[in-house]
């Protein structure tokens, strides 16, 4: 790679990007959900040549070189920003499960371009935040996990005259995600070849309403109106998915006859639960409210009754989306 005349920061940068939901049920391919799930990157500017170390997930992907997806991510950002620096050192840190439809890749994504604008003290003049979705849409193929990565949040992309667009929304305070992360992954691309190229008109206009009815179950409906099961029905890409992960497809179907709103988080296999009230406060105190952890508790029993061995993890909504943070001191990388 070619270094041009410009200056880069000294010291490392940090970058925490967390862990995303995609679809969310009928919100296919536009809606997306950030959870309190992250991946830290370290990157510093080196002399000459790459150094790759990973911690946790994907720690197999150290030895990529310049094939690992944040450091491609960073080049193609060093490259819009107009110079690539000498040499590279990049530690990671993962905790986003790879191949479960918690947006890892979007992650390292994301990672990439905000580290290496962060490199460059013009950075982020150069490439103002207006501009990552799209760079960052254009290397992930579709913009709901990335939205909702570089937003926090609830996100809702979609593309306008060829460009990614965003929304962010804020979730209620009581909305409570629950990861139930599957044993063996799947590929995206698998799960996307099993979509038909066309579906019933009453399918779709039926996704359709529950789809904006679940933007309103996230922000605005109270929990005890029940809405959010409802919202988070899908005729779209579940059930044809259904094959490739049956143990999640009857995880799901499971969940949902108890009354527990879930889904198939993204590609899968993992399986979204979105529960109301706060992990660990108190059973909710209205009428009729719902108690976070008797669902919390049901959802246990359900799943242990599969006996598979899915990991349960219960989560908060990240509202704060990626960020550069400043690096502990240490020796180099």
């Amino acid at each position: 790679m070619a270094c041009h005349d410009m200056s880069f920061s000294d010291g490392a940068v940090r970058v925490r990007v967390p862990a995303t939901s995609a679809n969310l049920g009928p919100g296919f391919d536009a809606l997306g959900l950030a959870l309190s799930l992250y991946d830290d990157v370290d990157v510093r500017v080196r002399a000459s040549g790459l150094s790759i170390e990973i911690e946790g997930e994907g720690a197999d992907l150290a030895g990529t070189g310049e094939d690992h997806l944040v450091v491609r991510a960073m080049r193609k950002t060093f490259a819009a920003l107009g110079s690539q620096p000498p040499g590279l050192g990049l530690r990671c840190v993962n905790r986003i499960p790879h191949g479960r439809g918690l947006g890892s890749s979007a992650a390292a994504i994301v990672a990439g371009i905000l580290a290496a604008r962060a490199l460059v003290p013009s950075g982020p003049g150069t490439l103002p935040d207006e501009d990552l979705l799209g760079l960052a849409t254009e290397m992930e193929g579709h913009p709901d996990n990335v939205a909702a990565c570089l937003g926090g949040g609830l996100t809702i992309a979609w593309t306008e005259d060829g460009q990614p667009r965003m929304a962010r929304l804020e979730p209620l305070a009581s909305v409570s995600p629950v990861i139930c992360v599957g044993p063996a992954p799947v590929r995206t691309e698998v799960a996307r070849r099993l979509l038909p190229g066309l579906v019933p008109h009453s399918e779709a206009a039926a996704n359709a309403g529950r789809s904006a009815l679940l933007v309103a179950a996230l922000t605005q409906l109270p929990a005890e109106t029940g809405a959010l099961l409802a919202a988070t029905r899908d005729w779209l890409h579940q059930d044809y998915r259904a094959e490739a992960m049956p143990e999640t497809a009857a995880l799901v179907g499971r969940l949902r006859a108890a009354g527990i709103p879930a889904v198939v988080s993204g590609a899968g296999p993992s399986v979204l639960a979105l529960l109301s009230g706060q992990p660990g406060g108190q059973p909710g105190s209205r009428p009729g409210e719902p108690d976070y952890r008797h669902d919390l508790d049901s959802l246990g029993s359900i799943v242990r009754e599969t006996g598979i061995a899915w990991h349960i993890s219960s989560l908060d909504v990240e509202r704060q989306g990626a960020r550069v943070l400043r690096p502990e001191p240490d020796t180099g990388y």
